[in-house]
């Protein structure tokens, strides 16, 4: 019988990533969001589709805390007292459901994904979260962000591109029992990073992570292996069919 670790490698060979994005609107807001979202999938965001479950023309009382742990801790500014206030005001919440992606195509599917949170913005929405990850910014956070991926596909720059994505939908740092973890470099097509708690300040791990996950793009896996003395595992605590299961695995460090 394998064990925990050969499960999930077994099972990183068919999971394919998805997002799922959590948009907030006003009073009698939704039909408008909705509409957004439609002709954003029409126009860029190919296999994109709203959902008709979950979504809700009223506001869900779980919002303000499921935000508060997904802000984003690390960007200067990332979100404003006026983000949190729309949050706790909102009335209405569109979520829409992004494509199975494979390694070849994260990063534009996730460019798409970031594109529909910005033209939803533009048509009202109050504030937006990952879901996959776990990650919420501040409505400029998110339109800085997708100014920085469309500068980036005008220019052919896919290492600028992933980066902005990278930047928009995973998060870090987790903690864990012994390293701070990423969650959510999978929606890019990367493995997450894992750094030793030891190894220095979070300030310190946390550029560690971004460094790494530059590397990644520019670099590919076995270079950051043997650069920075790492390890690829793919024990997780995420069960496969979890959003935030990533099924190219772990890079771990352990020490400098």
């Amino acid at each position: 019988m394998p064990g925990f670790g050969e499960r999930a490698q077994a099972a990183a060979s068919t999971v394919k990533p998805r997002h799922v994005l959590c948009l907030l609107g006003g009073e009698g807001e939704l039909p408008r969001l909705q509409d957004a979202a439609s002709r954003a999938i029409e126009q860029f965001a190919a296999g994109f589709s709203v959902d008709s479950t979950y979504s809700q023309g009223k506001a869900d009382p779980n919002m303000s805390r499921s935000f508060g742990v997904c802000w984003d801790r690390v960007a200067p500014n990332a979100w404003t007292d006026a983000d949190e206030a729309a949050v706790a005001n909102h009335k209405s919440v569109l979520y829409v459901l992004g494509p199975p992606m494979s390694a070849d195509n994260a990063v534009m599917c996730s460019a798409g994904a970031l594109f529909l949170v910005d033209a939803v913005i533009k048509a009202g929405a109050t504030a937006a979260k990952g879901e996959s990850a776990g990650v919420a910014h501040g409505l400029a956070r998110w339109v800085a962000l997708a100014h920085e991926a469309a500068s980036a596909l005008q220019s052919d720059d896919n290492i600028a591109l992933r980066l902005a994505c990278r930047l928009a939908f995973a998060k870090r740092p987790l903690a864990g029992a012994t390293h701070l973890e990423t969650v959510g470099f999978h929606l890019v097509g990367l493995p997450e990073v894992y750094v030793a708690k030891a190894y220095g300040s979070e300030r310190e791990v946390v550029a560690l992570m971004d460094e790494v996950g530059d590397q990644l793009a520019q670099n590919g896996l076995e270079a950051v292996l043997a650069d920075r003395k790492a390890q690829l595992s793919y024990e997780t605590a995420y069960e496969p069919d979890d959003f935030k299961f990533n099924p190219y695995g772990i890079v771990t460090i352990d020490r400098r």
